[in-house]
């Protein structure tokens, strides 16, 4: 099959080793991975900010990189929803609702298009899973605890593969860690506490790093982590997925 990788800006500017670790393991699976070299910004944050009519441009170019391709993965439960429900291109929309249909957020990809039952990793941590609104709600790679409905996620199904690493229990494990993009910007107090909350439920329970699908979610708790001058980390799941034998 052929792949395209799609970078969200973030993850280019401050946390490359989980693209790295990214393309890294899908080619360990026998993938051949593409990469666009002239993505730019998917457009979310013009959206997020009521601006979405202004992201015609992001759109387009999305569209002009990305077509062709039998799947897209990207490292990002918030990005990946926001080309699943947001990308459109009047002039070129057949296609932009084709790439809608392909688009996948890593740990989805791993589940439902390799359904991978093996990985060769090792990371001997207590780790916690913290998993995003994005990705919980609106990708569904997790269970809503919420909902009277059998438990499943796949982020955690994964992480259950590498060897040596233990999974620590949360008291809140859906709880949102107080990002939510420019919810932190404007709401900033609310956020702050909304973080320190999600990041001392992982320390209570004896986390050694907190890793989850959305570094966004990870940039927002390592700043109160860093703060608070904390030993734990944070990490992207794909470098733990990654991750082998030292």
């Amino acid at each position: 099959m052929k792949v395209a990788l799609f970078v969200p800006c973030y993850v280019d500017q401050f946390y490359p080793k989980a693209a790295i670790a990214t393309l890294e393991l899908l080619e360990k699976l026998g993938v051949e991975v593409h990469y666009p070299k002239n993505q730019t910004c998917c457009g979310q944050p013009m959206a997020n900010s009521g601006y979405e009519h202004l992201t015609a441009g992001c759109n387009n170019l999305f569209v002009d990189n990305f077509s062709g391709y039998d799947y897209i993965v990207c490292p990002s439960g918030s990005c990946t929803l926001h080309i699943k429900e947001h990308l459109h291109s009047p002039e070129k929309e057949e296609q932009a609702v084709d790439i809608r249909k392909r688009v996948y957020e890593l740990t989805e990809f791993l589940i439902d298009v390799l359904q991978v039952k093996e990985l060769k990793s090792h990371f001997p941590y207590k780790v916690g899973l913290h998993q995003s609104c994005h990705g919980l709600r609106g990708l569904r790679i997790s269970q809503m605890s919420e909902l009277v409905a059998p438990a499943f996620s796949k982020p955690a199904q994964l992480l259950d593969m590498v060897q040596g690493l233990e999974l620590v229990p949360l008291s809140r494990q859906d709880d949102c860690c107080g990002f939510g993009g420019t919810f932190c910007v404007v709401e900033e107090a609310v956020s702050s506490k909304m973080g320190k909350d999600r990041v001392e439920d992982h320390i209570e329970h004896g986390a050694q790093y907190i890793t989850s699908a959305d570094l966004s979610c990870l940039m927002h708790m390592e700043g109160i982590l860093r703060r608070q001058k904390s030993d734990v980390k944070v990490i992207h799941v794909a470098e733990i997925l990654n991750h082998s034998h030292e």
